[in-house]
């Protein structure tokens, strides 16, 4: 496995690759575990080469303190490349990303930035956005991998590549789940042994949500989850809704002709836990 820090390095070795290489490409902020592994897997699969990014994106957190304490386990993070035959790490500094100017640039996605995720982290899918096109134009991928348990970030990075006409393919991976259902994250790691117990309540709940959902509306099945965070008392809900994959719009009534899907968010203690769920 090669590793590169610098954009002239790694763009230098992509140069000297035969001419029509398929690059796979799998963005991650670092402190990897199986999910990652399991997008690097496809990559692999359906690439000549793979490439993934370890880069802590500071413009894409709205709490200053969820970016410091974000975890950081970079010589873990290479050990697991290694062991699934990953062909480029890149990882970069905050520099030479942004050099002495963090910003994020200003997107209109017609609209989808502004639900769920977007009500409760202002600017955070300008940062995610700002950064994604910044490494699409570093690696220029043939295709690039994003897993389902933030799905409104794939949402966001499919109409980024159709309003910026880039020239790659998104592949949306399906969400990874420890054995007792927990969305795998890297924050998990920051969860302690009494939250982390706890936490699988959130995807147990999604289930119930989605049997729920067959015979009442959308209304009953939320009310019904509010009150079932209000009686935990480890978990806090910050907000349960279903919408329209393609929109993001809240919807009322089931519709089999209609993606539709469950979104939660809830807080372990200061740990913030997200998941999701297909109704369909």
């Amino acid at each position: 496995m090669l590793v590169f820090n610098t954009i002239e390095s790694l763009q230098k070795h992509i140069s000297e690759l035969p001419k029509r290489t398929s690059i796979g490409f799998v963005p991650t902020m670092g402190a990897l575990h199986k999910g990652h592994l399991s997008l690097i897997k496809k990559a692999e699969k359906q690439n000549k080469i793979t490439v993934v990014s370890i880069f802590v994106n500071p413009t894409q957190f709205d709490n200053a303190e969820d970016l410091v304490n974000y975890p950081k386990t970079i010589e873990k993070d290479l050990k697991l490349l290694q062991s699934v035959n990953c062909s480029i790490a890149f990882i970069p500094s905050v520099k030479e990303i942004y050099n002495e100017n963090i910003y994020s640039e200003s997107f209109d996605f017609g609209g989808i930035e502004n639900e769920m995720e977007g009500k409760f982290r202002k600017g955070h899918f300008n940062g995610v956005a700002t950064i994604v096109k910044r490494l699409f134009e570093i690696v220029k991928p043939t295709k690039a991998y994003f897993g389902k348990k933030d799905f409104q970030q794939l949402q966001i990075i499919k109409k980024l590549v159709e309003i910026k006409k880039i020239p790659v393919k998104i592949k949306g991976c399906a969400i990874f789940r420890e054995p007792d259902g927990l969305a795998m994250s890297s924050r998990n790691t920051r969860l302690t042994k009494e939250q982390r117990e706890a936490a699988p309540f959130i995807y147990k709940i999604l289930k119930k949500a989605k049997k729920k959902f067959g015979t009442k509306n959308a209304d009953t099945v939320i009310e019904w989850v509010e009150k079932k965070f209000k009686k935990h008392p480890i978990l806090d809900l910050e907000y349960f809704l279903i919408a329209n994959e393609d929109t993001l719009q809240s919807v009322n009534k089931k519709d089999n002709n209609k993606k539709q899907r469950a979104f939660i968010a809830v807080y372990a203690g200061k740990i913030r836990l997200i998941d999701n769920l297909s109704l369909n």
